[in-house]
């Protein structure tokens, strides 16, 4: 049974288990009780974010706290959620290093939020969790990417509008093609694990073969060792996944695969490493080599949009999930008429999938006046959820080195 689907189960025993009767003399036919409501929210939709506005990550919070601004924006412009304004609180989620993000969800929890967005961090998702389910909110991560989020119990209350990381290994499958050979050096944590099934899943439907599966951690596996064994199969493509807290290894295994010409454009970094190398490897080491990256890039008109709720916002990574995410908790809340966090989770399938296929707040407002469904894809693209909360499919953006080691984007793929 899956985690929500045994969640579901023990909620519905509990509620039975609550239910007395008095003995009757004679059995009396009754009527079936119908099932306990969901708790009512209070008539107005409260979101708060949470964002690293300090640590390690506070390069991630401004444009997705601007992202949840211009939503809002829009949303109480167009006449608010069920006659009523959202309101928003920002909060600091700071880096997983601190407990700051469980004391900011304190300060939510008594500003009665019904859905938190964010956070930004994967270890923080998992780690608040608990108390977001327990205060009666729903969770709505706009980059958190571990698919060791997808696992967890969660009561149906835990979303994404970013892509697992799992569906990069379909993408880059799909990216190498047919009949292509590709080597796989992957940090040997449960994203890379996932990593590594999805891609060999992915590489068997497309017809290409993975030939080096090298899996390697701190103390494990020498990158010489890793060098040999690419070099020996001559590959189409070589992928490293493994995360910025191992840069050290990172910077050692892309020095050694371009000396060894197994780097340019047969050279694919991940979201899990994808950076600015300009001042960490000598100029021309990753020149022409290729990157992927969890959610689209939004266009120019988007940007302007950003930056009228912030100024001073200058990289829009996540901007546009966290846009999607609150337009999509304001849309639930309408089709489920109540502003709870249980009854947006309950509708925020329905307002991405399944109806008539609406691009904006405003838009999807003039679908539900004369009908029942909508469909929402947003500025971050297609939006439907599977049972886990996660993304049935997924753009990513695709990005190209320069000679400084700095990279561009090129274009954009989908996955799933």
């Amino acid at each position: 049974m899956s985690a929500r689907a045994l969640a579901a189960t023990t909620a519905g025993v509990l509620c039975l288990g609550l239910a007395a009767c008095t003995p009757e003399p004679m059995p009396v036919p009754t009527s079936t009780p119908s099932e306990t409501a969901a708790p009512r929210g209070d008539g107005v939709l409260t979101i708060g974010t949470l964002f690293p506005t300090t640590g390690a990550t506070a390069f991630l919070a401004r444009a997705q706290d601007a992202g949840v601004e211009l939503a809002i924006r829009e949303i109480n412009e167009a006449g608010g959620v069920n006659g009523a304004k959202v309101v928003v609180y920002h909060r600091n989620s700071g880096d997983a290093t601190t407990e700051k993000a469980e004391e900011s969800l304190a300060g939510l929890v008594e500003k009665k939020v019904d859905v938190i967005i964010g956070p930004s961090s994967s270890v923080l998702a998992e780690r608040i969790l608990p108390k977001v389910l327990q205060a009666g909110m729903t969770m709505i991560s706009p980059s958190a990417t571990s698919p060791v989020l997808s696992t967890l119990p969660d009561d149906g209350r835990l979303f994404r509008t970013i892509p697992s990381s799992s569906l990069q290994g379909v993408a880059l499958a799909e990216l190498a093609g047919d009949g292509k050979k590709v080597a796989l050096l992957y940090y040997s944590d449960a994203a890379g694990h996932d990593m590594h099934d999805a891609l060999e899943s992915a590489l068997d439907d497309t017809g290409g073969e993975l030939v080096v599966d090298e899996g390697f951690t701190e103390t494990t596996n020498s990158v010489d060792r890793m060098i040999t064994a690419v070099k020996r199969t001559e590959p189409d493509m070589v992928i490293l996944f493994s995360p910025f807290s191992e840069m050290k290894r990172n910077k050692e295994l892309l020095t050694k695969l371009a000396a060894a010409k197994l780097a340019g454009s047969r050279l694919w970094l991940t979201s899990q490493n994808l950076a600015d190398y300009s001042q960490a490897l000598p100029a021309g080491t990753l020149k022409d080599a290729n990157g992927i990256l969890e959610g689209i890039a939004p266009d120019k008109a988007f940007e302007k949009r950003v930056k009228s709720a912030d100024p001073a916002v200058k990289d829009f990574h996540y901007a546009a999930e966290a846009y999607d995410a609150t337009i999509l908790a304001a849309l639930a809340a309408i089709l489920a008429k109540d502003d709870s966090g249980v009854s947006v989770a309950d509708a925020l399938a329905d307002a991405s999938s399944g109806g008539i296929k609406c691009t904006s707040f405003g838009e999807c407002l003039d679908v539900l006046r004369t009908m029942p469904d909508i469909d929402y894809d947003g500025v971050s693209g297609p939006l439907a959820f599977d049972k886990n909360g996660d993304l049935r499919s997924a753009v990513f953006g695709l990005y190209r080195y320069g000679a400084e080691n700095k990279y561009t984007l090129v274009g954009n793929t989908a996955a799933g």
